[in-house]
């Protein structure tokens, strides 16, 4: 009797169905078991931190296309964003499992920022759909996997702001699709493995302890953003930088860079440009008049008489290298107009500029001009680590002129 009951039971759950098949059949989906399950897994792996409240919508007894962050098509999981995207919102402790390797069709995954730990899981290299990896600012570690290099459709991978260790594997530069390479501010060593993507804009590798050179070829033309600051990297990139003729960003600073800087670098679409800390030498020409807002070359072993086609530059970092000669007399113009608001020129072999000693300069500007081959003709306010001293030791400036 209670067989039969069963019985019953299975065939009038089962005559719902199909009833709710016929009558709504777009509105009734049932999720891919496959990825149910990988759903249940990857729950357990995560908790919501203190005041977050992300998992509260992930009954398994509904829908889970209807869970916060999961997005389907048909009866396959095609999004997966884990944690809330709000603003401040906190973020998911515990590990990603394994188990996310499964969603076979997701295009999409990416993680808030929060406390997610552990390394990130081989088996995100078979998602062979993956276009969007995000994973920025929680406490990722160990190696980036070799694996992901098999995602030939990826277009966006960020892993910023955790603690991955180990090299870049040479694979991630082969995909041919990558717009934006993310993997700033971890622990990352080795050197910079060449970029194929001819759509790739955004490179930003700051803050790791990279080595090595850059071959003139090893970035693609298409680049508009490129941060290589904090790292360890060496030798000359004239010949890469003469191709990325599209950057609108550039910072190599806090590096130890050689050679000459390309003049034609001058006359890209750059608001921002970041030479500082390093060891480029010579002669610094722009190939024209220079339209950038912001340029810091202080803090290498640049020589010879300053152009005066930076004299449009709004903050002009020249200090601590090895320029010599007078200040030309556009640069003296442009201050007391207010049209440049930084003019940092100490510790140099100057040996004078053209201005009135009686001039005010506007309250808007600062120019320093102390420790070189010269008496300041004004006294100006200078930054701290320009030191007390006025101007350098005539034994410097007799051997630097010898």
């Amino acid at each position: 009797m209670a067989e039969s009951q069963r019985v019953k039971s299975f065939m009038c759950i089962a005559l719902f169905s199909i009833c709710l098949l016929q009558c709504n059949p777009i509105a009734f989906a049932i999720l891919d078991p496959v990825d149910f399950l990988a759903l249940q897994s990857i729950r357990k792996s995560l908790n919501d931190m203190p005041g977050s409240n992300y998992f509260a919508s992930w009954d398994f007894t509904s829908d889970p296309c209807n869970f916060a962050g999961v997005y389907c098509d048909s009866d396959k999981v095609i999004a997966l964003n884990l944690g809330d995207p709000r603003a401040g919102a906190p973020g998911l402790t515990g590990r990603i499992d394994p188990a996310v390797g499964k969603l076979s069709a997701l295009a999409e995954l990416s993680v808030v920022p929060g406390r997610i730990f552990g390394a990130l899981p081989q088996s995100i290299s078979q998602l062979k759909s993956l276009r969007f990896l995000a994973v920025s600012r929680n406490f990722i570690s160990g190696q980036i996997p070799a694996g992901l290099g098999q995602l030939r459709n990826l277009r966006t991978l960020d892993l910023s702001y955790n603690l991955f260790a180990g090299a870049i594997p040479t694979a991630i530069g082969t995909l041919p699709e990558l717009s934006n390479v993310i993997l700033c501010h971890n622990r990352l060593s080795g050197s910079v493995p060449p970029f194929a993507s001819q759509t790739l804009t955004r490179l930003d590798l700051k803050h790791n302890n990279l080595s090595g050179s850059l071959a003139p070829n090893s970035l693609p033309p298409s680049l508009h953003y490129l941060s290589l600051s904090w790292n360890r990297l060496t030798g000359p990139v004239d010949g890469l930088l003469n191709r990325l003729g599209q950057l609108n960003y550039l910072d190599l600073s806090m590096n130890q860079f050689t050679g000459t800087i390309p003049g034609r670098v001058f006359t890209y679409p750059i608001t921002n440009l970041q030479l500082q800390r390093n060891m480029f030498s010579g002669r610094v020409q722009p190939d024209g008049q220079v339209s950038i807002s912001t340029i810091d070359l202080s803090y290498n072993r640049l020589s010879g008489e300053i152009s005066p086609l930076f004299s449009t530059v709004q903050s002009l970092y020249l200090n601590n290298n090895r320029f010599t000669g007078q200040v030309p007399g556009s640069f003296v113009d442009r201050l007391l107009a207010a049209n440049i608001q930084i003019l940092y020129l100490q510790h140099n072999f100057l040996t004078g500029i053209q201005i009135n000693p009686t001039a005010e300069i506007p309250v808007s500007s600062s120019l320093c001009l102390q420790y070189n081959c010269m008496v300041p003709p004004l006294q100006t306010p200078c930054p701290l680590k320009a030191g007390k001293q006025k101007t350098r030791p005539t034994a410097q400036c007799n051997e630097w002129r010898g």
